[in-house]
This record gives C-alpha cells, sequence and structure tokens, in this order.
C-alpha cells in the first residue's frame, strides 16, 4: 500500500484530540479523585460515548452501516483496545505520575501505531516516523535512566500497554474507515467507546467510592464530554485523511497540556503522598 498523502486540515483535526487528549493526566491528579482508574475509564467511555453518539447518529443509514461484515470485526478491536487503554493509562498515571505515565504510553504510541499498520495494512514507514520514534524512545531512556526517577514497574508496564493500544486502534480505526467510506466516522467511534465500556462495568458497579462527589463528578464530565465526546469525534474525522503513521507521530503533541501542569501535579501528588506516609 503506498504512503497516505496528508491534508493540513486532517492533520489539524488530530492535533486538536491529541491536545484534548493531554489533558487527561493532570486532571486525574489534580482531582484526587478516590474512584478507581478502572471506574474512571468506564464512566468516560460510556458518558463519552454517549454524548458521541447523540451529535454523531443522524440517519438509519449511518446504523445499518455498522451491521457489515467487514464493519464488526475492525469495530470490536477498537472497543477492546479502547477499554484496555483507559484502564491501563488511567492505572499509569496513577502509580507513576501523570508525567512519567504519559511519556510511557505517547513514547509506545508511534512505535506500536507504525509496526501494526506495516502488519495490517502494509503501509511504508516514511521518514518522519523513524525520526519521531527514534526521539521518543531516546526521551523515555533518559527518564528511565538510572538516577533520573524512581519509577513504579508495574506503572512502566500499563504506560506501554495504553501506548500499544492506542496504535490498535488507530490502525483499525484507519482501515475501518478506508474499507467502509460509507460509514460515518464518529458514529463508529461512539460505538466503539460504549462497547468499550462494557468490561470495565464491574469495576464501575463495585469501585463507586466518591462517585458523586464534586471533585470526581467534575472530572468525569470534563473527561467524557472534552476529551471523549470532542476529542473523539476530532480524531475520527482527521483520520480519514491523515496518514496512520503520521497520527502516530501526531500523538506526540499530547503532552503540551501537560507540561502547563505538571508542576501543579507534581506537587499535589507528592503532598498527597506525604499525608499517606505521615503517622
Amino acid at each position: 500500500m503506498a504512503t497516505q498523502k496528508n491534508d493540513a486540515p486532517g492533520a489539524g483535526l488530530v492535533l486538536g484530540a491529541a491536545v484534548l487528549w493531554g489533558s487527561v493526566g493532570p486532571a486525574q491528579v489534580l482531582a484526587a479523585s478516590p474512584l478507581g482508574p478502572a471506574a474512571l475509564g468506564g464512566w468516560r467511555l460510556l458518558l463519552g460515548g454517549a454524548v458521541l453518539w447523540l451529535f454523531a447518529v443522524r440517519n438509519r443509514s449511518a446504523l445499518r452501516g455498522l451491521a457489515d461484515r467487514t464493519v464488526l470485526r475492525p469495530l470490536l478491536v477498537c472497543a477492546f483496545s479502547t477499554g484496555l487503554y483507559q484502564a491501563a493509562f488511567l492505572a499509569s498515571v496513577s502509580r507513576t505520575g501523570a508525567a512519567l505515565g504519559t511519556v510511557i504510553a505517547l513514547g509506545t504510541a508511534p512505535v506500536a501505531t507504525g509496526i501494526f499498520a506495516r502488519i495490517a495494512t502494509g503501509e511504508r514507514i516514511g521518514a518522519a516516523w523513524v525520526l519521531s520514534t527514534a526521539a521518543a524512545v531516546a526521551g523515555c531512556a533518559l527518564l528511565l535512566a538510572p538516577g533520573s526517577t524512581v519509577a513504579d514497574p508495574l506503572g512502566l508496564l500499563l504506560g506501554l500497554i495504553a501506548g500499544t493500544c492506542y496504535g490498535v486502534y488507530t490502525v483499525f480505526a484507519k482501515q475501518l474507515a478506508a474499507n467502509n467510506p460509507h460509514v460515518h466516522p464518529p458514529t463508529v467511534a461512539s460505538v466503539s467507546l460504549i462497547i468499550g465500556a462494557v468490561p470495565l462495568t464491574p469495576w464501575m458497579i463495585l469501585d463507586n467510592e466518591g462517585l458523586f462527589g464534586d471533585r470526581t463528578l467534575g472530572l468525569i464530565a470534563w473527561l467524557a464530554l472534552a476529551t471523549t465526546a470532542a476529542a473523539y469525534w476530532l480524531f475520527s474525522i482527521g483520520l480519514a485523511r491523515a496518514s496512520t503513521t503520521t497520527v502516530g507521530t501526531l500523538s506526540l503533541a499530547e503532552p503540551w497540556p501537560r507540561r502547563s501542569s505538571a508542576c501543579c501535579c507534581s506537587a499535589n501528588t507528592c503532598h498527597r503522598r506525604r499525608l499517606r506516609a505521615a503517622p
């Protein structure tokens, strides 16, 4: 398969989604909600997917297209990878902090996207992907160098899983859109989000500590409306107009919002750790 040409509007939409996604970690840390990562991810997917569904579904033809065999398989893969991503990424941030958890996931994302795109669709890997991947891997190596930080091994593993899930979702969502031009991308995204919440339902039911607190409700509202409904609308539209590897590379824009709030997040995390350590 030849490398797809990118257009500026498509790349811009993906970039906008990446920036919105970049606020997930800081929002989670600053809110300091007692709700567990899996439950939080489930509510984000369910409510965000429902809102996106309401805005995306325009007519019955958009729904009929979802029953096609060429749609169902990649749709289920997207749903599974989305659900696993939520639990893995939010748990990684909870264990390692917003900055480190994000860098690990983002360092993995373009690598996984390029590899899966090559295997699944035969898309050629360009120089931009090679350079961005090398930079991401180098950045991760510096952060994980001895003496640079005390990292939680399980948190790092969860970050790697999250980045891999991002790559899987990107490749299969792109493949679905390319092979089924009659399907409305935001509609497909909304369905994958709602289905992705299903495996997280047990945690949503059992882990409800602080669910109705102001901080938790505010956090869920932001994650559902801004970082899910709005972000996946932008991403699903832009994905159809940019190559898969370019989309993976643009995921590196996610740290921008995190850098602006890194000091607040770090201070808040350290404060909470001191409180837990206090007698």
